[in-house]
């Protein structure tokens, strides 16, 4: 009788091509997160604490690789922080108030700093370990947000809908750019990037957006639509900022933790930009 183990060791995803390790690595993450977000708001907490967790820790060490200092430990501390802040304060377990907490939080930062004595430019670890949570925390706890911004309860389809548009807009510029892409989207930022996949990428956007439009009765069609045209632009343009940032310290993936696709940053850097915009729309309109 075979052993279970060596059955095991026998699967090495690194024995796949690059697609294949994309897919695979797609479908397990994806698995988790809409299980997680489906079976309750808690499972849902804990699963994107844990991806801002190691998101943010990400961009701290890849600041650290163009001779930068932030606060990796504390920068991350603050960033879950906030994150465990508009999460309670959105289900109802605490008050606004508490958001003022972050203030003096924040300001331990200059504290800190000020005793580091091997710091040479203490301000641009500053800088940098604010950027971090700008960039990375903030954006995470404003899906807080939109997931009780409807009508103050926690609604797993605003969170699922909004990834599956995501990741259809991505997947479908990643083969239509693959089978048709000739000109270049910003050559100077991504030369891979191409019109025609952004193009096959909000086609797959839409599609899916009215599919979610027949299922997902939280929202009404037309901001399913409106919310697929924000992924579609402000996810592009994380993309590609997050592109210039590895060009900055010239890397080509964020990390290794998600064979296939790289880093936490990669996968996640069109929402880093969408979520802002999501938010505002869902509360404003």
């Amino acid at each position: 009788m075979r052993s279970p183990f060596k059955l095991r060791s026998r699967f090495n995803i690194n024995n796949y091509s690059n697609l294949g390790q994309r897919v695979i690595t797609a479908l397990i993450g994806a698995s988790i997160i809409i299980i997680g977000s489906l079976y309750s708001e808690w499972a849902y907490f804990i699963i994107f604490g844990l991806l801002l967790g190691f998101s943010q820790m990400e961009f701290y060490k890849l600041s650290g690789l163009d001779g930068m200092l932030p606060l990796r430990s504390f920068g991350t501390f603050l960033g879950l922080t906030i994150f465990t802040l508009s999460f309670f304060i959105e289900i109802g377990h605490l008050g606004n108030k508490f958001y003022f907490l972050i203030f003096p939080l924040a300001s331990l930062i200059f504290f800190i700093k000020l005793y580091r004595k091997s710091d040479k430019k203490p301000f641009t670890g500053i800088a940098y370990t604010f950027l971090g949570i700008f960039y990375v925390s903030v954006p995470f706890s404003l899906l807080n947000v939109s997931a009780f911004a409807v009508d103050g309860t926690f609604h797993y389809e605003v969170i699922i809908g909004s990834l599956l548009i995501l990741w259809a807009s991505d997947s479908g510029a990643y083969f239509a750019g693959t089978k048709f892409g000739k000109t270049k989207l910003f050559e100077r930022v991504s030369p891979k990037k191409s019109w025609e996949g952004f193009l096959g990428g909000a086609a797959t956007a839409f599609l899916m957006a009215f599919i979610l439009s027949n299922y997902f009765n939280s929202l009404e069609s037309w901001q399913w639509y409106v919310i697929t045209g924000i992924i579609i632009i402000a996810g592009t343009y994380g993309d590609l900022i997050e592109s210039l940032f590895k060009r900055s310290i010239e890397i080509k993936d964020s990390g290794k933790a998600l064979p296939g696709h790289g880093g936490f940053m990669d996968r996640f850097d069109g929402l880093l930009l969408s979520a802002p915009f999501i938010a505002a729309f869902l509360k404003i309109f």
